[in-house]
């Protein structure tokens, strides 16, 4: 026979057994609640402050919707249907802004002509609206650096500032007089004489192939229309000296200076010496 006392003692051990696992078991379910509420409030957070619409969705300008037309029919095969991108053929578009489009595609260098060290620029496949147009797409797929209306940026620009400011960071690749010059692996800085504001200012805000890009935390809107009137109003001007011997510096002017002017002696002295 067992005791009462027994008897008891054994219940209650047997409870506080069974309470053990019915505590764990609260704790997970607690744990899972609390993990499952903040889900759900950094969710609701993200769709309060997330953009309701993706890009491809939001509606589109009545430019940006020719420029699609003619993205889809020009350019889908190697920047994909919503410009992000095919892997082997081109890159994303999302992000870039209409300062990139206006560079590559108005100055032919888009849609590439032949895979080689950088694009080269040749006569545009498309005008001036239409790269407007395309631009301005590629604008509304993901935003980017944006260019200033008009086609005269460099009014007001102080021409000795921006002289000082071409010199300090763009001589090095194209030349004191804007001429260019070659860079490694085949790559070059184009000439900057044939170049428009609109060129020159998208060059700076997107850093095309080699360039280094120079936005508005490296080079002020003001300071870019510095940079545009020492090119346009300076590199561009007649050479007063004459043959300007491709503006490529110091080194072709002192071949020429030595070929020429050696030569000039040399025939003076054998006449010289025939004479005597």
């Amino acid at each position: 026979m067992t005791s009462p006392h027994r008897s008891g003692g054994l219940l209650a051990r047997m409870r506080r057994r069974r309470a053990v696992p019915r505590s764990k078991a609260r704790r997970r379910i607690a744990s899972a609640t609390r993990l499952l509420a903040a889900l759900v409030l950094a969710g609701g957070l993200y769709t309060a402050f997330a953009p309701a619409i993706s890009a491809e969705d939001a509606p589109l300008s009545p430019a940006a919707m020719e420029g699609k037309e003619l993205f889809d029919n020009s350019c889908i095969t190697c920047h994909g249907s919503g410009g992000e991108g095919i892997q082997g053929r081109g890159p994303s578009l999302v992000g870039v802004g209409a300062a990139s489009v206006e560079f590559q595609v108005g100055t032919g260098r888009m849609p590439l002509g032949s895979q080689s060290a950088q694009a080269i620029e040749k006569p545009p496949v498309f005008n001036e609206e239409q790269t407007r147009q395309i631009a301005q797409y590629v604008q509304e797929l993901g935003g980017g650096p944006d260019l200033p209306e008009g086609t005269d940026l460099r009014s007001g620009g102080d021409v000795a500032v921006g002289g000082e400011i071409f010199r300090l960071n763009c001589s090095q690749c194209h030349a004191f007089g804007g001429g260019g010059g070659a860079l490694s692996s085949g790559k070059f800085a184009p000439r900057l004489s044939d170049t428009t504001d609109r060129v020159i200012w998208a060059a700076m805000l997107s850093g095309p192939q080699n360039m280094p890009v120079f936005g508005d935390n490296q080079l002020t809107p003001d300071e870019k229309r510095d940079v545009i009137a020492y090119i346009q109003d300076t590199l561009k001007e007649n050479d007063p000296g004459g043959f300007n011997l491709g503006r490529l510096g110091p080194t072709t002017e002192g071949l020429a200076v030595f070929v020429v002017g050696m030569t000039a002696l040399i025939f003076t002295a054998l006449w010289i010496a025939g004479k005597s």
